[in-house]
């Protein structure tokens, strides 16, 4: 499925139209706080030095066809690759496809000291400081979703917390803000003197509760700033509760950053002290001084009664949290275990509060490591993944008795997950869901080339724009292979992956934030073939119409006579995935690589006479016969008849369209350990490490970088990403973890140790692309490619040939949900003004890790 020439830019308009409807649903029930967060005023890091009250605004609404990976932005382009550019009021910009001259136009703040307008929607606002002395000072901006400060990037504060602050050190002179205008048509900006090089904030706190029946320490999460160019090593935190003290070190911080560290705290084991706690914070330098303290306030509770939980998380080492509503039931064992996801804007803790203890149950609420998060794909996956595990650890429930739920975005990722991870869950309810964000963006272009000609004026909406909407067009074929690495994503190529379990379907009736005709289409899906669902639309129900919009008995009736089935007991069934590196098996089949990378691939096996394995876009396949309790001693897989041992693991493998049984796999090919996608190298607790050996612009430039995506990583995923100069990293020190290199050949002294054997080697005016070379300084690339010293790490290359490469590659779309990045994507300097055109490669390695089995496309 792929969008007309500018539906994304239409759906975008119209997703913030209907906004104003779905806050006002969201703000009714207790499951829901408006994104969960008050806004951050009071500055407590140091002194105000100066509010941004004028500037100047350039809106540049743009209904053309836009690529979610590669986007065009012209105005971005134009600062970055012309460092003296500044604008003043009533220049012209440009002029837009409908023959409008694009102006800057002078703006001022409000009584708030805020620039709120609603003309600020697809805008972008430059702000200008001019500086007597070369001075460091902390930026804080809010209702942005990017900035460029004097040149470089720097994420933005898209949901209007006021959490963001960035240390910098400010020219001489003129310094240049320019912020493109997030999801709110309002933007704050304040510089602040920071009250110490190095001190908290306590802007975004991860904590725990306190349970009084565990003995055990916790985990926190806190911002550190550093505002000094030295490194901040060798600190630790200490905390103390009730006089329990516990110590922490942190790890370094790099010059000019902020980082979100991990604390312990200790057990409080006296229910006399159940209730709110003074939690002491004191950072320390490695003489023992401290240098800041914080005291925060902490819930002491019973772990009978709704609480928060912490963890660490495997993809970055941070600090995650999720909530529990617990059984009624203090001494059930083996029973059942509810994951519910919630939806966009709801924190884990509300959507835990809209349940009623469980007497047969635990209920568990991840994160999806952001109120807004990832809607349950990319890293939200991951994140729904690990504390599910970590939930199965602690209240240890009966197996067979898992199932899955969730509401609005928790909808989809109820359908979502289903699918992706169908043998993990007995049953499933998705709640106001949609199954595929590009169905649910269909549904409202739909919506509105349906509305009367009047009402689309008023949305901006002319025939000449309506025109455009319904234009289609041919993708490329390099387009087709950045779409294709989106597979894993396409929920309906996996729809009869939910033969696995019951599913109920419960929608309100007049549900206008996620049409209810949604959920009608996927009624009619699954009537086609699936036996075991049931669906039900609340009577005049809205989007949210009070907790039993997810607590409802009909539906955790549904799911207590259902379970998983045992593997012996599986006589037959189908699976289908994306990517083996998503998601590669079910009950006792797994896939582990595929014939044609990202396309959907499949098993059909029954076992009722003999074994019979049908396959498709499948290479490798791996069969655990000892779970089976069979005496057979054949499989037919496709047309080829085997004869294997039934107490085993068997691997099959194809060769020249006949399959054979093969040894396991090497580790160093591709594999559900290791099977690629770009975005796949932000995972395994991954390292930064950026150049250090160019020039006085490339080392700047890729320290920046590094520090840009880790900004990006802590405020869209709660992370926290260590970074490393190339002359400190080595193997061993960061031996089987995955590595994102800034930088190419010529200036990262880390590429030989990692990428030395890479069929693409990248230096200083040249790409060496397995044996063809380009030259010139205008290219940028990503790619991810295996570490050869491990079995299961990979390395992630954000790289470029020189400076117009380097502002090419500028952009971290890679971090952002539903955008699409295939093994490798090689593009130039016109990436930013021209989008996806200007991409020059793209494509995926061979099962084998190489080019010349890989599948690319070149323009």
């Amino acid at each position: 499925m792929y969008l007309t020439k500018i539906k994304i830019k239409g759906i975008l308009l119209f997703l913030l139209i209907t906004f104003s409807a779905l806050q006002a649903q969201q703000r009714t029930g207790n499951i829901v706080e408006y994104f969960g967060k008050e806004k951050v005023n009071d500055i407590k890091e140091g002194k105000l030095l100066h509010v941004f009250k004028t500037g100047l605004a350039l809106k540049i609404q743009n209904f053309r066809f836009n690529s979610s990976s590669f986007p065009k932005d012209p105005v971005f382009s134009k600062f970055l690759m012309q460092s003296d550019y500044k604008p003043k009021s009533n220049d012209v910009f440009d002029i837009d496809f409908l023959g409008n001259e694009l102006k800057w136009k002078a703006i001022t703040t409000d009584t708030t000291n805020s620039f709120n307008d609603r003309n600020l929607r697809s805008s972008y606002v430059y702000l200008s400081y001019h500086s007597n002395n070369e001075e460091t000072v902390l930026f804080e901006a809010s209702g942005h979703s990017l900035v460029l400060i004097n040149g470089l990037p720097h994420e933005g504060d898209h949901y209007d917390f006021g959490w963001n602050l960035i240390p910098l050190k400010l020219k001489k002179g003129l310094n240049k803000f320019i912020l493109k205008v997030g999801r709110f048509p309002r933007i704050r900006a304040r510089l602040i003197a920071p009250q110490a090089k190095t001190e908290f904030t306590t802007r975004d706190l991860t904590l725990p509760d306190v349970l009084v029946e565990e003995n055990k320490t916790y985990l926190g999460a806190i911002r550190v700033i550093n505002a000094s160019e030295d490194w901040i090593k060798n600190h630790v935190i200490t905390s103390n509760i009730n006089g329990e003290v516990v110590t922490q070190e942190i790890p370094s911080i790099p010059p000019l950053s902020v980082q979100k560290v991990p604390f312990k705290i200790a057990s409080v084991i006296d229910d006399a002290k159940l209730g709110n706690a003074d939690l002491q914070l004191s950072l320390n330098n490695k003489k023992g001084t401290s240098i800041d303290s914080k005291t925060i306030q902490i819930q002491i509770k019973s772990k009978h009664k709704h609480h928060k939980r912490t963890l660490k998380s495997n993809i970055d080492g941070s600090i995650q949290y999720y909530s529990v509503a617990p059984s009624s039931n203090k001494t059930l064992s083996e029973g059942a275990l509810f994951l519910s996801v919630h939806g966009a804007s709801v924190e884990a803790v509300n959507q835990a509060n809209a349940y009623k203890k469980k007497d047969w149950g635990n209920l568990i609420a991840p994160t999806n490591r952001r109120p807004f998060g990832f809607a349950w794909e990319d890293w939200g996956r991951l994140d729904a993944l690990e504390v599910l595990a970590e939930a199965k650890n602690i209240y240890k429930p009966d197996s067979k008795k898992i199932y899955l739920t969730g509401h609005s975005m928790g909808g989809h990722g109820t359908w979502y997950l289903g699918a992706t991870y169908p043998d993990y869950f007995a049953a499933i309810a998705p709640c106001a869901g949609y199954p595929d964000l590009l169905l649910y963006r269909d549904g409202f272009i739909n919506r509105m080339l349906k509305m009367p000609e009047e009402q689309l004026k008023r949305f901006g909406i002319t025939p000449k724009i309506l025109e455009l909407m319904t234009t289609k067009r041919v993708p490329t074929a390099i387009e087709n292979i950045i779409h294709r690495a989106g597979t894993p994503s396409r929920t309906l190529q996996l729809i009869r992956n939910y033969l696995h379990h019951g599913i109920y379907v419960l929608h309100g009736e007049v549900d206008n934030v996620v049409p209810t005709s949604i959920a009608r289409d996927m009624r009619e899906r699954l009537g086609k073939f699936h036996s075991d669902f049931t669906y039900y639309e609340y009577p005049d129900g809205t989007h949210w119409y009070g907790n039993h919009s997810v607590d409802w008995d009909p539906i955790f009736n549904f799911f207590k006579q259902r379970t998983i089935k045992e593997d012996k007991d599986v006589k037959n069934y189908e699976f289908f995935t994306g990517s083996p590196g998503v998601s590669s098996s079910s009950h006792f089949i797994t896939i582990h690589q595929q014939e044609v990378p990202f396309n959907t691939s499949s098993f059909k096996f029954s076992k009722e006479n003999d074994y019979k394995l049908k396959t498709e876009n499948v290479a490798l396949i791996e069969v655990d016969f000892s779970t089976l309790n069979d005496s057979k001693k054949t499989i037919e897989i496709d047309d080829t008849q085997l004869e294997i041992q039934n107490d085993k693991k068997v691997f099959f493998k194809k060769v020249n369209k006949k399959w054979q049984i093969t040894p396991p796999p090497n580790l160093k090919e591709k594999g559900p350990h290791r099977n690629g996608g770009f975005k796949d190298a932000f995972n395994n607790n991954v390292v930064f490490v950026y150049a250090t050996k160019g020039n006085k612009t490339e080392n700047e430039w890729y320290y920046n970088r590094a520090r840009f995506d880790a900004e990006t990583f802590w405020y869209r995923a709660n992370g926290h990403i260590e970074i490393v100069k190339d002359v400190n990293f080595s193997l061993k020190k960061y031996e089987d973890r995955n590595v994102v290199v800034y930088g190419n050949k010529d200036n990262n002294a880390a590429w030989n140790l990692l990428l030395k054997e890479s069929p693409i080697q990248v230096r200083n005016n040249q790409i060496n692309f397995n044996g063809k070379l380009l030259s010139g300084n205008q290219w940028g690339m990503y790619f991810i490619t295996p570490r050869k010293d491990s079995k299961k790490a990979s390395v992630g290359i954000v790289t470029a040939t020189g400076e117009k490469g380097m502002k090419a590659a500028y952009m971290n779309h890679y971090l952002v949900n539903g955008t699409t990045f295939p093994d490798v994507l090689l593009f130039n300097d016109e990436v930013l003004l021209n989008g996806m055109p200007a991409v020059k490669c793209a494509g995926f390695f061979g099962n084998d890790w190489s080019v010349e089995t890989g599948d690319f496309e070149w323009k």
